[in-house]
């Protein structure tokens, strides 16, 4: 290996040392979300690091969305999470649909227990009228269907979910790549029992018709992917 090359490494096992160390700031409490962070040259001090160590780490935090830097103001913790996180995840398992479709799987039935207790008058609405939309669609409704499960995410009211589900939607084309038939009937008996019991309020109907309705399509895309595979 050559000077330049370990050197290169070096820095780099520095920078991420250093990132995992102003993180620790947050999750040690010392500071707490929205708190400005030390200046350069203080974390530099802190931390007995270069300049340019010091700012790679930087840089590889904000790309995760943790950090904002603010221009002539300086750096903060971000507030909430963000999707960012997630979407780094994925792409590196972007063409493992079962990957995706078990993320999906066990996201959106802890979020829909969540609706179940959250979900407003208004947000029902939507979701009814995004059904409607479905039944009365005469070309491909996935769009419409990837905006019924974001109305649900949304309904259950937490951040931090609300970033994840966002990332997994973004997938949402690649997996209906694997959906050659769509089956509209089926998609508007599924939905409206999500919506049923999304109205009454019932976590445990939620989970029970949100699983149904994945798996369905979980076992679906499965069978089309293996078919493929098999030349058939």
């Amino acid at each position: 290996m050559s000077q330049q090359l370990l050197n290169n490494v070096q820095r780099e096992t520095m920078s991420k040392e250093v990132a995992n160390k102003i993180v620790e700031l947050l999750n040690s409490g010392k500071l707490n979300p929205g708190d400005k962070l030390p200046t350069e040259k203080e974390l530099m001090e802190m931390l007995s690091v270069s300049r340019a160590v010091l700012r790679e780490a930087l840089s590889s935090i904000e790309s995760l969305g943790l950090i904002t830097r603010k221009t002539n103001r300086g750096t903060y913790f971000s507030t909430e999470i963000g999707s960012k996180p997630f979407m780094k995840m994925l792409s590196l398992s972007q063409r493992d649909i079962t990957k995706i479709m078990e993320t999906r799987l066990s996201l959106e039935l802890g979020m829909v227990t969540l609706a179940a207790e959250k979900i407003n008058e208004a947000e029902l609405k939507q979701l009814y009228e995004t059904i409607v939309e479905i039944k009365e669609s005469k070309g491909n409704y996935a769009d419409i269907d990837k905006r019924f499960h974001h109305i649900i995410a949304l309904s259950a009211k937490n951040s931090i979910l609300e970033g994840m589900i966002d990332s997994i939607l973004e997938s949402f084309d690649e997996v209906s790549r694997h959906l050659p038939i769509r089956e509209k009937e089926v998609a508007v008996e599924h939905h409206t029992a999500i919506y049923e019991a999304l109205k009454n309020h019932s976590p445990k109907d939620a989970f029970d018709a949100m699983y149904y309705h994945l798996d369905f399509n979980r076992k679906k895309i499965e069978k089309s992917i293996n078919s493929a595979g098999n030349g058939e």
